[in-house]
């Protein structure tokens, strides 16, 4: 990334610690992010409130790497999502791992991608609204190598953005894919036919280039083995297709793109198997969710699960809370609720617990979230198992892009709780 894009990370550093940022030590305020990250306070006794999230240095590392290997041994472009994180510190580490570029699913996402530098955007929808369309044609125009790619899924979308287009009076055309959806799925053309009818109408734009096609597998109706191949077989099918009509002419690379955090493995394998076509195919893959993994929901999917010899991803995110109240047997409220973790894809997982006496860490044994209230987790707590009001609870999460867009700057510490630096988002 050019300097500039370094000179906008260099001023996340600069930022102050405020009323802005929870979990922090009260007695950081005023100092700069950078200031407190020096100080590599103790994420236990370093006035750190709770509840505060951290994000661990080790599972951070080893995931950036994990994928980056996976992405290159299986000879896909690799455009993680951004829309996980929104954290620019973050896309700086994917793209230093070998990232192609960033996907984001929003143009607000895009500009904070531009803001921070990254080269190459993925815009994974189609834009209709004129406001977005007139700031997509000015970035590009502005910035001779910067790289966009977005979805057309339909005759009347390529309409709207044609004519947008040419009343903002772009001078460069937009890269356009063709979305592939499915019957009850999300967004993307339903048909072949339909696909073909959009990529002509593509055609006829001097606003718009046509250059490949892609989806996404995770929204399939009881997706499953069967049911993710056979649609990732009529995806390549109709990069087949459309070449073999001679709507890829004239390209010097054709982009077909899939990929989300549970099938990457069948992405890969059904990339593998596409034909050759006229122009070399960039095929790019678009997991965001490894950066963290976590410990509920893509633990439980994650292709790694099925294929274990091809590596392994580690749960990144930790959030600690505290027992505030114990007003009855068998019940325990931590300080932690909707306004904290994620729930739509499962509970948090108690994981550990740290005495509030004199430090010493034990596994939350017979510990279990059962509801959140919107500060409050309800804990079960087993026969056997006891924690008192004070003590720290670990929690392990689950979906971590319903974490991430909670917490605006999030402690990254090592394993010891020493807290090295911190990760600014941007929802």
């Amino acid at each position: 990334m050019a300097a500039t894009a370094d000179d906008a990370l260099a001023r996340l550093a600069q930022e102050r610690v405020d009323h802005r940022f929870k979990g922090l030590p009260p007695d950081a305020e005023g100092l700069t992010v950078g200031e407190l990250a020096a100080e590599r306070r103790s994420l236990f006794t370093g006035g750190f409130t709770t509840p505060v999230l951290a994000l661990s240095a080790e599972a951070l590392d080893h995931n950036l790497g994990a994928m980056e290997r996976w992405s290159a041994g299986h000879d896909l472009a690799f455009a993680p999502h951004g829309k996980t994180s929104m954290a620019p510190a973050l896309f700086r580490r994917q793209l230093d791992h070998g990232a192609w570029g960033i996907t984001v699913a929003t143009v607000p996402q895009l500009r904070v991608c531009r803001a921070y530098g990254v080269p190459r955007v993925f815009l994974a929808n189609q834009v209709v609204d004129e406001p977005s369309l007139r700031l997509l044609a000015a970035e590009l125009a502005a910035d001779p190598e910067f790289t966009l790619v977005t979805y057309v899924d339909s005759v009347r979308g390529v309409e709207l953005m044609d004519a947008a287009l040419r009343a903002a009076g772009a001078t460069r055309p937009v890269d356009v894919v063709v979305e592939l959806g499915v019957d009850g799925g999300r967004t993307g053309v339903r048909t072949e036919d339909e696909a073909e009818r959009v990529a002509g109408a593509v055609a006829r734009t001097g606003t718009l280039r046509l250059v490949g096609v892609a989806g996404y597998e995770g929204e399939i109706p009881q997706a499953d083995e069967e049911r993710v191949g056979a649609w990732l077989r009529r995806l390549t099918g109709l990069a087949v297709t459309l070449d073999k009509a001679g709507l890829f002419a004239g390209l010097d690379r054709i982009v077909v793109s899939a990929g989300g955090s549970a099938w990457f493995d069948a992405v890969a394998e059904s990339f593998a198997a596409l034909p050759e076509l006229s122009a070399p195919v960039l095929k790019i893959l678009r997991s965001g969710a490894y950066v963290t993994h976590d410990d509920g929901h893509y633990r439980r999917v994650t292709p790694f699960n099925r294929h274990p010899e091809e590596g392994v991803l580690r749960p990144a995110f930790r959030l600690w809370a505290q027992v505030v109240s114990r007003p009855e047997p068998g019940r325990a409220y931590l300080n932690a609720g909707k306004r904290d973790v994620s729930y739509d894809l499962g509970l948090p997982e108690p994981q550990v617990v740290r005495s509030a006496r004199d430090g010493a860490v034990r596994p939350a044994t017979g510990l279990s979230v059962i509801k959140l209230a919107d500060q409050h987790a309800f804990v079960e707590v087993g026969e056997g198992a006891d924690v008192e009001v004070g003590d720290w609870v670990g929690l392990g999460l689950s979906h971590p892009c319903a974490v991430f867009d909670r917490w605006p700057l999030i402690p990254l510490a090592t394993e010891d709780g020493t807290v090295t630096d911190y990760v600014r988002t941007f929802f």
